[in-house]
């Protein structure tokens, strides 16, 4: 599995899994996250994660099984 990954640029130290994903367009909306978290499609640093309040740090790895393939991105 090859994912498209990017580096998104957080303005503070953290940032919740919630807000992460539409940041980076992983998520269409907080209604879309929260059906991805509920899925079971996101992982964080490669272990599963359905907490959209979960706090994400830079260099945290988040991936998201999409319809369309896998996405990554790293909180920058």
């Amino acid at each position: 599995m090859t994912a498209s990954s990017a580096e998104v640029p957080i303005s503070d130290d953290s940032i919740r899994l919630g807000q992460f994903l539409k940041l980076a367009d992983l998520a269409d909306s907080g209604a879309h996250a929260r059906e991805l978290l509920e899925d079971g499609a996101v992982t964080v640093n490669g272990e599963d994660e359905t907490r959209r309040g979960r706090q994400l740090v830079k260099g945290d790895v988040v991936e998201v099984d999409l319809p369309t393939g896998y996405k990554e991105a790293t909180v920058g």
